[in-house]
């Protein structure tokens, strides 16, 4: 990471630190020249971002990773976001072969058998898309908060990302659940239809279900596993570390 790199994401750590969402992104657009591609699954913290894109007019670019097992509802909110905001929201799918290869593998829900078989289905429909998305951009924005589980509360604001050589900008990494919530109703952000249904995290349709009271928040997502380090990959570390702080100072 260069010395104008580390000063960057110190510049804008600061900046982001008592700004509104709209001005945090306001304040990255003007930092850094070149792409910024925010990455939306349609979440409830996605939902918000994209609200702040529209009202602070800046020009991000907004993409998805359809994995081809995400939920019906998914697909119609996909929809009325793009109604809403008059905004095209760039696809990003998996390579075909690789799917065919992987059902051929390990059948269609070969998942559910296999910790490893379940990172192979996520390498092949999230990560290497992602890496496609990712191709030539300066920065990435998530809808990453700091509260969400223990591995996700060493991010910070703005990071350096040294595996895929990029500042990892998550502008609501100090915001709540019950603060993304109030922000959604407050601006009339649409959201998933899901979310009143007990789904909290919403990603692939087997691999999500709803939480029960008094469940974390990521408990609906790859139930049947160990709760250590629940995560698709999208994330990690090469090494399985979810913040990549230490990483910049090295």
């Amino acid at each position: 990471m260069s010395e104008s790199s580390l000063s960057l994401v110190d510049t804008l750590n600061a900046a982001f630190a008592s700004a509104t969402l709209p001005n945090r992104l306001r304040a990255l657009r003007k930092a850094v020249d070149g792409r910024i591609v925010f990455t939306t699954s349609f979440g409830i913290e996605d939902q918000a971002i994209t609200h702040a894109l529209a009202e602070s007019e800046v020009d991000f670019e907004v993409v998805t990773l359809d994995t081809g097992r995400l939920f019906p509802e998914t697909y119609e909110l996909w929809q009325r976001t793009e109604e809403q905001y008059a905004l095209r929201i760039k696809a990003f799918y998996p390579d075909a072969h690789a799917v065919e290869a992987l059902i051929a593998d390990q059948g269609i829900n070969g998942f559910y058998y296999g910790l490893d078989m379940r990172k192979a289905c996520c390498e092949v429909r999230k990560v290497e898309p992602l890496a496609r998305a990712l191709s030539g951009a300066q920065v990435w924005v998530t809808g990453l908060r700091g509260d969400q589980n223990a591995h996700r509360s060493n991010l910070g604001f703005v990071e350096w990302d040294a595996e895929r050589g990029l500042l990892k900008a998550n502008p609501l990494f100090d915001f709540s659940r019950d603060d993304v919530v109030a922000y959604t109703k407050a601006n009339h952000a649409p959201v998933n239809a899901l979310h009143e249904k007990g789904f909290v995290s919403i990603g692939c349709a087997p691999c999500t279900r709803a939480i029960k009271p008094g469940e974390p928040e990521r408990a609906g997502r790859w139930w049947w596993e160990s709760e250590d380090k629940k995560e698709c990959g999208l994330h990690v570390s090469t090494e399985g570390r979810v913040s990549r702080v230490k990483e910049a100072a090295e």
